[in-house]
């Protein structure tokens, strides 16, 4: 179990001293979202700061989603729930900051002390049950409930990144190609890119049940496409879960998320077995596995701790400069007077080269043209310019040609993750989702030797640049693509295919998943932007 120490671990060089007026006192981990530090209120009460990755952060459309899952993140006030007390979604970064929970990880305790006992896994599901109906109040479906997002405290459990993780889920596979939620506490329709429900999270309920009960994961390990063509596709095998607790699983584990037992069910099915047991409500089992009471740093002192709510305060500020003397005050700014009017001429005379070049009859050549775009959008000089000579032109022309991911007058995309591609189905960028037939321009297909990406229109391209695509990239590299077929020999998880419509769509194709090794089993998920009709 983790011991204070390596739970509170010191604040290092690259980490804030405060965030939103907290000042930070440890940091407590890291995640696919951001670094989570220790902080308290100005009342004492220890809360878990998370400060949101820089890639993340930079991208409005990341933005607007993390300011309507904090604002549903804000409704939800469950009894088994770390609450969400402050957030600010447009400082730089964006943070949140919920209650902290001295406890282990349900991950940490089954690492550290087994499989727990039946009255345990039995409290564990009643209170992550009423946690999920507090959630599910708010409109929120959790998505990635797992071991490592339960907390064990004094009083039960307690869920954790509930709602936020849509926000970051829905951006991250194009900023580092991650799958939306974990592929072992998937569901199957979570699995198969199908529709979300709270039923989903029922199956992730029992899922995460089961590897408290087993100390590993139900569906069992080895490679991710093997994982979860046994979710999508198979029954799991309840025989080796405690024989009193089978009936609950099989309901909670249902393929069909319509025949998946209600979180009212579960509680209420927990709730009259604990009463029933030997234990009264299983409190002094819960105490045992959840270990010995963590010791939380006290509260910094109140004049250091909190600090003007700006952002982020970071550490090792420069010191202020002496102040200068009148004398050297004047010199330096006779100095500025001096080389502004000596750029000020340099500027006319070379308006006055131009003009005069202009005045000659010179021309635009094609080249030129072509290398002239929408202002903001890459337009400068182009290649043939740098053969006059100049390194700056050259520069310049350099710069021109390489894609900027900022560029003003981008299309919005729009993000469709964890799309399922098989040979039942196709895509079209247009529609931006997975048609039921094979009448789509995009399509799985697998023969009897290799499996391939087949269009009838659009340019396919298979990525061997530096990860993380933009509108710009791809648009830039698809210039000259011209093949309807991409072989998925050489495409592995991670892998960005760039493709364009005849309609102008631009898309990236980031592959999560490929199972290519049975070609009549085959298929490939996806996560799909679409920048229509840029």
């Amino acid at each position: 179990m983790n011991t204070s120490s390596e739970a509170f671990r010191p604040l290092q060089a690259d980490d804030p001293v405060a965030v939103g007026g907290y000042r930070l006192a440890a940091r407590l981990g890291a995640g696919g979202m951001g670094r989570v530090y220790l902080s308290h209120t100005q009342g004492g009460r220890p809360v878990a700061i998370k400060v949101v990755r820089s890639e993340l952060a930079d991208d409005p459309a990341f933005r607007r989603r993390f300011c309507r899952e904090i604002a549903a993140a804000r409704r939800v006030r469950g009894a088994y729930t770390a609450e969400l007390i402050d957030a600010d979604p447009e400082a730089e970064p964006p943070w949140l900051a919920t209650l902290y929970v001295p406890g282990p990880s349900l991950a940490d305790a089954v690492a550290e002390r087994g499989p727990l006992p039946v009255p345990a896994v039995l409290r564990l599901m009643a209170g992550v049950a009423e946690a999920l109906q507090a959630i599910h109040e708010a409109g929120i479906v959790h998505r990635d409930l797992k071991p490592s997002n339960v907390l064990l405290a004094t009083d039960g459990p307690r869920v954790i990144d509930f709602g936020i993780s849509l926000a970051a889920d829905a951006t991250s596979f194009t900023a580092t190609g991650a799958a939306m939620g974990t592929p072992v506490f998937m569901a199957p329709e979570q699995a198969s890119g199908g529709e979300i429900t709270p039923a989903t999270d029922v199956f992730a309920l029992g899922q995460t049940a089961a590897f408290a009960a087993l100390g590993e994961p139900l569906y069992g390990d080895g490679s991710l496409p093997a994982v979860l063509y046994r979710i999508v596709h198979s029954v799991p095998d309840l025989s080796l879960l405690p024989e009193e607790l089978r009936p609950l699983f099989a309901r909670c584990l249902a393929i069909d998320p319509k025949e998946r037992a209600t979180l009212a069910d579960i509680v209420q099915w927990c709730g009259e077995r604990i009463a029933q047991g030997p234990d009264g409500g299983a409190g002094s089992v819960w105490r045992e596995i959840r270990g010995s009471e963590l010791t939380v740093p006290a509260p910094l002192a109140p004049s250091t701790r909190m600090l003007p709510p700006t952002s982020v305060h970071w550490p090792y500020a420069p010191p202020p400069a002496e102040p200068m003397s009148r004398r050297t005050r004047a010199a330096l700014i006779a100095g500025a007077l001096a080389a502004v009017t000596s750029l000020a001429l340099l500027g006319g005379l070379g308006w006055a080269a131009l003009g005069s070049a202009g005045s000659r009859g010179s021309t635009v050549t094609g080249s030129e043209r072509a290398g002239t775009g929408a202002p903001g959008r890459g337009s400068g000089v182009t290649g043939s310019d740098s053969s006059s000579g100049s390194g700056s032109v050259g520069e310049a022309a350099g710069a021109s040609s390489r894609p900027s991911p900022t560029a003003p007058g981008t299309p919005l995309p729009i993000a469709e993750p964890l799309l399922n591609l098989d040979a039942t189905n196709s895509l079209d960028l247009g529609d931006q989702d997975v048609r039921k037939d094979r009448k789509g321009d995009i399509r799985f297909t697998c023969g009897a030797q290799s499996c391939s990406l087949e269009s009838r229109s659009s340019d396919l391209l298979l990525r061997y640049a530096k990860p993380g695509a933009t509108y710009d990239s791809c648009k830039f590299e698809l210039q000259g693509a011209a093949s309807h077929h991409l072989p998925l020999a050489a495409v592995a998880a991670g892998s960005e295919i760039c493709a364009k419509d005849r309609a102008g769509n631009i898309a990236l194709l980031v592959v999560q998943v490929k199972s290519t090794a049975l070609p009549d089993l085959g298929f490939l998920m996806v996560d799909v932007t679409v920048w229509p009709h840029a």
